[in-house]
């Protein structure tokens, strides 16, 4: 996606903002993402704000619309303070969250914190008024034809659990950004896409899983189903790197490769 700088935004859309949020002083585009037309942050006379978007008539601007409906129903997750709508661009506003991004090796202290926003957030279910495609449709092509019941939950799940799109805060905190992906989902399957990430970021498939394991969604989930869905992420992810290949892609799909072998080839509890 190419991005556009705030300065060569409409002077309308600019001023639209500028309503909520004071004079504009200073900006600084986001470092990561490849969706956003527009991802900066803006500092203004209210303090910093993080705010994106795209042109109205953008294909994918209902995306930034559902974004923003679910953000502002997810707990773990910063707080949704405006959407313009101006010359001819859409753009939202966010709660600016002045915090580092987790370190998912071995025996870091983040890891304590993300079991406790998987915790939390494996609790909330899908606001039903916010039609989404649920995660066993979106990977139809990779499931089994008879999908087990055990897939197709209503939990509100965030789905793309890359280290880019959390923040440990000063308080220690971890809060979820990005919820573009988000979808009715299975309550655990939050927890079970982190463990790809805690692979490749060096844990081996079993400290991955006792991890994972520390979430009682995930702990009390049928190991069938997660043996299914791992399966599917896996495959899910081989096919994008062959067909929408991403720098990042490559590792990620090797670790889903190792979770699968290993719960394949040992039933983990």
């Amino acid at each position: 996606m190419d991005r556009i700088e705030w300065q060569h935004l409409p002077a309308a859309t600019r001023a639209a903002v500028e309503q909520c949020t004071g004079t504009v002083t200073a900006t600084e585009a986001a470092p990561h993402g490849v969706m956003s037309r527009l991802a900066c942050t803006v500092h203004a006379r209210a303090g910093r704000v993080f705010v994106k978007g795209t042109q109205r008539d953008d294909p994918q601007a209902w995306v930034y619309r559902h974004e923003a409906q679910v953000t502002r129903t997810a707990c773990c997750s910063p707080h949704v303070l405006f959407e313009v709508d101006a010359g001819g661009w859409l753009l939202y506003g966010c709660e600016y969250i002045d915090g580092r991004y987790p370190d998912l090796t071995p025996g870091s202290d983040d890891l304590g914190p993300l079991v406790q926003t998987l915790t939390i957030t494996s609790q909330a279910r899908w606001p039903e008024e916010l039609c989404k495609k649920p995660l066993h449709s979106r990977w139809a092509d990779f499931l089994p034809e008879d999908v087990p019941a055990g897939l197709q939950g209503r939990g509100l799940a965030h789905t793309d659990m890359s280290p880019h799109n959390m923040l440990v805060t000063a308080s220690g905190d971890l809060l979820l950004l990005d919820w573009a992906l988000a979808c009715p989902a299975p309550a655990w399957a939050d927890a079970a896409l982190t463990i790809p990430r805690l692979i490749s970021a060096g844990h081996t498939p079993e400290q991955a899983e006792a991890f994972a394991r520390q979430v009682p969604a995930y702990r009390v989930a049928d190991p069938a189903n997660v043996t299914v869905f791992a399966r599917t992420v896996h495959a899910a992810w081989e096919d994008w790197e062959r067909t929408r290949p991403l720098p990042h892609r490559a590792a990620l799909t090797a670790a889903a490769r190792d979770w699968a072998a290993c719960r394949e080839a040992v039933p983990l509890p």
